[in-house]
């Protein structure tokens, strides 16, 4: 059968190594794959299909330095998630049987217990008996918390399987940011990343195993291994199988081009991951250990963890040329460097230049302050009513007299400016129903979020002060005290110290202290999201697509204005309701429509006024190396799959989830009201974003629309004097 495509030229700085213990895996696995019964009478394999596999040697390249048995461990563990992933293809998918999809998943997280000891079900199937029998053996070398990781990696990439069961039912292709964020549950890396901690020897401590920096590490590496799986899986998925979870085939259906071009344009994504992995580790890891203070033993766990995803990268590369299993007719031949040296194809110097060297060079050769002229806008095509508050005026005016005592007008902003802003405009819409001094609170709160978005990159970013930054954001913790919030106003010095610390005391003072470490978080999560963007500014860094939308929904404060209304319904709706795939599927979707949007219409301002590099429309066309209004497009036609998927949600997955829980008609209407409650928000940032003086090009060329710099005096000023002269 031809090949639909042309396999590209694969970046991959790093070179392939080979296990010598790969014979001993593979008699080992061999025998065990056997005895758990995966082989003859199990309807899904045949010796032969295992040795024509040979994931011995998947192993044996990903985990080149680790012992003979902890490499026949790892192979039984691959040899496992490949007979699970086919068999429940052969039991389920071809069958379009969700139910009993969804009871033979339901068992298997019994076969997983974080205490060894525990009682385990009897095993009814292949699957079962090799998950219990895989646990048995690895876990007593693994700290709890190492368990507890990967369970839940192991479990999502066992119930998200019910993800693309359903999509194949409906005849449904994802969208690409909801496809990457799936995959990455449903393909396994994440899974892969833990084993690469056991084959290692170096887990990671459990103190910065959730930090920023080893979150992306991970979901970088799992990005660019399913990527590359999926260039090389095509034919098998897409033409034998009937998937619809392929890459290249989402990208094919979202850009409307070829298979060749989607297959070229997977590639540059995949090549883009790469590049994220190196900068993370290069320039976010060590000062992650310096700042944590790490031990030297933690900090040498880290970096084999590190040079582990390497090996996996490489050595995953070398296996899908060889496998059986996927497309790679001619590519070991093409990729080999003259001599033919084992391992070298992982490391083709040729692959270093051409079209990854251009991409990541126009990453950071953006010029600033081009002339762009007024933002090109699409239309909207939203389709929720718009309501808003009777008290907005007063909440206006409020929140304005509110900014001045606090402190907010005067270096970066002014009164009229506020004004213009007219954020209260914007509370009116996102919560119509609320009380005065509900909506008062509400426009109070956008005020210092927008206000302290706008002092970052002026007071910290021109100067490339991300030291002071980081001493800011210490400051800004200690003025939201769990234990006692009156104690806020005793840590706050500087003006937006003063607001956060009034802010906190008047949101969290009736809250139980369960909602106020969570407010915290997120609100933490925001404010280190701002060191993000200034660190990519420091490296005059475009963004990353996958990167920049992913902490794009945090700097915009997506997610602490969504769970202010979360936490309102705490109690009416079970926790772990709010946390399923399914419902935060949906609060992702209508939270990148919203930052997409912002990013349409403050287009202007950021590039042309301000020099910025975090602009979705900016991430687009140094991607594709397009120019400005087909970046507009494709931003606009992701804000539309964004909303469709938003939509089918709504209609499709939420009634499955209600019976899945078995919820009644009272938890059914909370979460009813939270979806609309949802859909005012998104209806309420359009209508804000459409009446602000902000955005428009007269605002840009009178500095409405860009943070100014005045004279300011007084304690913590300096730097903003510093700024002042570097902008003269």
């Amino acid at each position: 059968m031809a090949q639909p495509f042309v396999l590209p030229d694969f970046y991959m700085p790093y070179p392939a190594r080979l296990s010598p213990h790969v014979d001993t895996a593979r008699t080992h696995t061999r025998e065990w794959a056997r005895g758990m019964g995966m082989l003859e009478g199990s309807g899904v394999w045949e010796e032969s299909d295992l040795e024509a596999h040979d994931y011995a040697l998947l192993c044996g390249y990903t985990h080149p330095d680790c012992d003979a048995d902890a490499l026949s461990l790892v192979t039984d563990w691959y040899v496992w998630v490949f007979f699970f992933d086919d068999h429940f293809l052969e039991i389920f998918k071809r069958t379009l049987d969700r139910k009993g999809g969804k009871a033979y998943l339901d068992r298997l997280p019994a076969f997983m217990p974080l205490d060894p000891e525990s009682h385990v079900p009897e095993p009814t199937n292949p699957v079962e008996a090799g998950l219990a029998d895989l646990w048995r053996r690895t876990v007593p070398s693994m700290s709890p918390a190492w368990r507890a990781r990967f369970s839940e990696s192991t479990r999502n990439l066992l119930n998200e399987s019910l993800w693309e069961l359903s999509n194949i039912n409906e005849g449904r292709i994802s969208n690409p940011v909801e496809y990457i964020e799936m995959r990455r549950k449903v393909g396994g890396a994440p899974w892969s990343a833990g084993l690469v901690e056991y084959a290692a020897g170096a887990e990671i401590p459990d103190s910065v195993a959730a930090s920023r920096p080893l979150r992306v590490l991970t979901d970088a590496f799992a990005d660019a291994v399913h990527l590359r799986n999926d260039l090389f899986s095509y034919q098998r998925e897409v033409e034998d199988e009937g998937e619809l979870s392929n890459g290249v085939l989402v990208l094919e259906h979202f850009l409307g081009c070829t298979t060749q071009e989607a297959a070229e344009s997977v590639n540059d994504l995949l090549t883009s991951r790469l590049h994220q992995f190196e900068n993370t580790a290069l320039t976010e890891v060590p000062g992650l250990c310096v700042e944590k203070g790490l031990t030297p033993d933690e900090c040498a766990a880290i970096a084999l963890y590190v040079k582990g995803l390497q090996d996996w990268q490489s050595g995953g590369h070398e296996w899908h040329l060889r496998s059986s299993r996927y497309m790679n007719e001619g590519l070991a031949a093409r990729e080999a460097l003259p001599g033919g040296v084992l391992g070298t194809s992982a490391l083709d110097i040729r692959t270093l230049f051409g079209r990854s060297a251009t991409a990541r060079l126009r990453t950071l050769t953006h010029v600033p302050h081009q002339r762009v002229g007024p933002s090109l806008l699409p239309e909207f095509d939203l389709p929720f009513p718009l309501t808003l508050s009777p008290h907005h005026r007063d909440a206006r005016e409020k929140s304005i007299a509110w900014a001045d005592r606090m402190g907010l007008l005067g270096d970066i902003w002014d009164g009229p400016m506020l004004r213009g802003f007219d954020l209260a405009l914007c509370s009116a819409g996102l919560d119509p129903d609320a009380t005065p001094e509900e909506l008062e609170l509400s426009a109070e709160w956008l005020t210092w979020g927008t206000y302290a978005d706008d002092y970052y990159p002026v007071v910290f970013g021109r100067p490339r002060n991300l030291l002071g930054a980081k001493l800011c954001n210490d400051r800004l913790r200690e003025c939201m005290p769990v234990e006692d919030p009156a104690l806020a106003a005793a840590a706050a010095v500087s003006p937006l110290e003063r607001a956060l610390a009034d802010l906190w005391t008047r949101t969290t003072g009736p809250m139980e202290q369960g909602a106020r470490r969570e407010l915290r978080s997120s609100i933490e999560v925001m404010i280190e999201s701002w060191l993000w963007e200034l660190h990519n500014q420091a490296q005059h860094r475009v963004p990353d697509p996958v990167d920049y939308l992913e902490m794009r929904r945090t700097t915009f404060g997506s997610e602490l204005t969504m769970l202010l209304s979360k936490l309102r319904h705490a109690g009416r709706i079970p926790r772990e309701l709010l946390l399923h795939g399914t419902v935060r599927g949906l609060e992702l979707a209508a939270q990148d429509y919203a930052v997409l949007l912002n990013d349409l219409f403050s287009y202007q301002k950021e590039i042309e006024g301000e020099g910025e590099v975090h602009n979705a429309v900016l991430v687009v066309q140094t991607f594709f190396g397009c120019d400005y209004p087909a970046g507009v497009r494709i931003v606009d036609d992701l804000m539309r799959e964004r909303l469709k998927q938003f939509l089918h949600v709504k209609e499709h997955e939420l009634p499955v989830l209600y019976e899945d829980f078995g919820l009644n008609e009272d938890r059914r209407a909370a979460l009813d009201s939270y979806i609309r409650e949802i859909e005012d928000w998104l209806a309420g940032i359009l209508n804000w974003h459409r009446g602000v003086r902000r955005y428009r090009p007269e605002d840009v060329r009178t500095g409405a629309g860009t943070a100014r710099l005045g004279q300011p005096s007084g304690l913590g000023t300096a730097a903003v004097r510093v700024a002042t002269m570097l902008a003269r």
